[in-house]
């Protein structure tokens, strides 16, 4: 175990370290990496990826730093607000899911240390601009410290901010439901000896509960309908060959890692039977951003006649945003393209292009997975039916519209 701190953590907070990792601390300079113990490659890792620290040892935010996995297990502990931005942007956590749990706590943490909440809630929300859950999780955490506010008047700050921790573990819960529901509703689109393709990472190191697509592909494994899955590396950041190929292995999948530009002979082979992939943002008219590359391999399963399918949680689907076209995409540090794993690979002062995601039409999506139902095709109509009183779920919602393909 590796732990580390966030800027802006106070001193003193290497207990905080400690408790996030239930195991030895080293005290240093906030914003470096001291290592309390070598982790080999291939960890069995059980370290959720985020940890809330109540008081006397926090308020702080325990992350398991997702940049360092497999060669390393990690915690990043974050001790205020600009600190777990800087988390968020650097992809120390990430996935739709979890970012809006992270988001909820992060409303959380303002409240505890008597920050401006309002405005920690929008410095939160504008950290990631494409992943919707983000700016979700954030909202719906900063209406329950209002609530609490409005309703208490004796403590009202310390009351208000444990409503919000409430709030936010509230939020994981129904993560971890919906993950389950996703799972079931999505393996019945599964043939038997399956073999899956699959982009970026979208396992339980995303969600509360097993994932998204993975949590689909974990189901049909468990069913024994999985013969293989094919995990696209992911450039630029590898989160397919570290992240997936990492939960892959630890869950006994036969799978393997290929580039990215070899997905198009695998699929022109006839070894791919069905694509599975997440959503960071799905639009009202069914249009799914998520990882770049993932518009790719749309095209290529419309060419190929393979099933493409999207699994997301209802809170990835963004009524207000009207059509694929009105998706903001995130434009990341071009060193991510012309490094790798912080080398350089292209000549200096050459620039670099580097949208975190793109955005793939609904008419090129077979189904959209949700913890409600499955929306075949994905339009403007399926999706309202889906996430109809989907403003807060209590639990997994039973599925209020399923259409299932195939035999």
């Amino acid at each position: 175990m590796e732990i580390g701190s966030c800027a802006g953590v106070v001193a003193g907070s290497g207990s905080v370290a400690g408790a996030a990792s239930g195991g030895p601390f080293l005290v240093g300079r906030p914003g470096h990496w001291w290592a309390a113990r070598e982790s080999a490659h291939t960890l069995g890792v059980e370290t959720p990826p985020l940890r809330w620290i109540d008081p006397p040892e926090g308020p702080a935010i325990a992350l398991l730093d997702q940049t360092r996995l497999p060669a390393a297990e990690a915690i990043v502990t974050c001790g205020d607000v600009p600190a777990l931005v800087d988390a968020i942007r650097r992809l120390v956590v990430r996935g739709a899911p979890m970012l809006g749990v992270a988001g909820a706590f992060g409303v959380a943490l303002a409240a505890y240390r008597g920050d401006d909440v309002a405005a920690a809630a929008a410095e939160i929300e504008q950290a990631r601009p494409t992943a919707v859950n983000l700016g979700w999780g954030v909202r719906r955490a900063l209406a329950a410290y209002r609530r609490a506010l409005h309703n208490q008047t004796d403590g009202p700050e310390r009351v208000a901010a444990r409503a919000v921790v409430a709030e936010a573990r509230s939020i994981e819960a129904e993560d971890a439901a919906a993950s389950a529901a996703m799972a079931e509703n999505g393996l019945a689109l599964v043939p038997e000896g399956a073999r899956v393709l699959t982009h970026c990472n979208t396992g339980a190191l995303v969600s509360g509960g097993e994932g998204t697509a993975f949590a689909v592909i974990l189901a049909a494994h468990r069913a024994g309908r999985l013969a293989k899955l094919w995990i696209d590396e992911t450039r630029p950041l590898l989160q397919g060959a570290r992240l997936t190929a990492y939960e892959a292995q630890r869950a006994g999948m036969p799978h393997a890692v290929l580039a990215d530009s070899a997905a198009a002979s695998l699929l022109a082979a006839g070894a791919v039977d069905i694509i599975l992939t997440g959503a960071d943002r799905i639009a009202a008219d069914g249009s799914v951003a998520n990882k770049v590359g993932t518009y790719g391999l749309a095209v290529l399963a419309s060419y190929h006649g393979v099933p493409f399918v999207v699994v997301a949680p209802v809170s990835t689907v963004d009524l207000d945003t009207p059509e694929g076209a009105a998706i903001k995409v995130e434009q990341r540090p071009a060193d991510e393209v012309t490094s790798l794993a912080g080398v350089r690979i292209a000549p200096e002062e050459t620039p670099g292009y580097n949208p975190a995601f793109d955005v793939t039409p609904p008419e090129l999506i077979t189904a959209i997975v949700t913890e409600r139902g499955v929306a075949k095709p994905p339009t403007a109509g399926t999706l309202r039916v889906l996430t109809a009183g989907s403003g807060k779920l209590d639990g997994a919602a039973a599925a209020v519209y399923v259409e299932r393909w195939g035999p």
